[in-house]
């Protein structure tokens, strides 16, 4: 096994596509699919890394990302936006919230695994 990502996502066939590529590629998947779920997951698990949706039913991906880093035992995991917010300070309100990173939706299947492969050697940045 490469590592443990938690994906917190509600939109179920994103849910499933990422989980296969991550699977396929050798890392176990934890899903959630809101974000109070992946909250308590990640202080759970303490995952190698977090995948965020940022367009969250319940509670939005910026609210998350900020409860995340907020727990001292989980300031060291990369948080990666994966969403279709792709305007103009999408992404610097995604990393102002806490987020390491930022992937767009719809996602390439044939680079996404590198793109979460870099973020996990480079950790929280």
């Amino acid at each position: 096994m490469k590592g443990r990502i938690l994906y917190i996502e509600d939109n179920e066939q994103n849910l499933y596509l990422i989980t296969f590529l991550l699977e396929k590629h050798g890392y176990e998947v934890l899903q959630a699919r809101d974000g109070p779920e992946g909250i308590e997951a990640a202080a759970r698990h303490k995952p190698d890394m977090i995948l965020l949706d940022i367009q969250l039913s319940s509670m939005d991906g910026h609210a998350v990302a900020l409860v995340l880093r907020a727990n001292p035992e989980l300031i060291l995991i990369p948080i990666v936006a994966v969403t279709s917010y792709a305007m103009v300070g999408d992404r610097e309100e995604a990393i102002s919230a806490g987020c390491s990173g930022f992937i767009e939706k719809p996602i390439n299947p044939d680079t996404f695994i590198a793109q979460i492969e870099e973020y996990l050697l480079r950790g929280v940045s």
